[in-house]
């Protein structure tokens, strides 16, 4: 099993997310002891937001007049599709900033949606070339979102889905901790259920992928 495991939080030691995908991978290690595991600090390595130059990398902008920095570029964003597409299972910590996910994650998400290696167009619409994969999301909010009257504003969760969905991954799981600023006992207790669904997301991963 080849795990992607990657982390977008700011804090730091401070973050739910960073100890809760590091409880992730543990599990994982421990009930596969082979499982092989790439780490993308996204935050600590951060990835340029594209431009024209860097998107021309693989595909069409109009430009096509690069200096070495951009050539550098294009090979980043050729190593973290190789990357992505070399993994069964990925597991990313995604805090929620703002309703939407960190501009750092988003950064290495739009390196890897490529025509013609995560998705293709065909006369029916776009189909995604990456299923198979699983996915477990390490999820934390500020709020509660999951339900009630916040949960229009989840454009963190809901997109993550609907972005994975378009390059054909499906088998999302969310491991997530709520109220995370209501206070230290709000943030203990989502912290405890968030940690109790770890086993069971981890449990979820089939046989193909181990």
């Amino acid at each position: 099993m080849k795990i992607l495991y990657i982390d977008s939080s700011i804090l730091g030691n401070a973050s739910l997310t960073r100890e809760l995908s590091a409880a992730v991978i543990d599990e994982i290690r421990t009930r596969h002891p082979a499982a092989e595991v790439t780490r993308r600090d996204v935050v600590a390595n951060e990835i340029r937001h594209l431009d024209g130059a860097i998107a021309a990398g693989f595909r069409p902008t109009g430009v096509g007049d690069f200096d070495d920095a951009t050539l550098m570029e294009h090979r980043v964003s050729e190593t973290l599709v190789t990357e992505f597409l070399a993994s069964d299972v990925l597991v990313i910590g995604a805090p929620m900033y703002n309703f939407s996910v960190p501009s750092q994650l988003k950064a290495w998400m739009d390196r890897i949606a490529q025509a013609g290696r995560t998705f293709k167009y065909t006369d029916k619409g776009p189909v995604g070339l990456a299923g198979g994969k699983q996915i477990i999301v390490v999820s934390a909010r500020g709020g509660f979102y999951a339900d009630g009257p916040l949960a229009r504003m989840d454009f963190q969760e809901s997109y993550l889905r609907a972005y994975f969905g378009f390059l054909g991954i499906t088998d999302v799981h969310v491991v997530r901790a709520e109220g995370a600023s209501k206070g230290e006992t709000v943030r203990a207790e989502g912290l405890r259920r968030a940690k109790a669904a770890i086993a069971d997301a981890v449990a979820g991963l089939h046989p193909a992928a181990a």
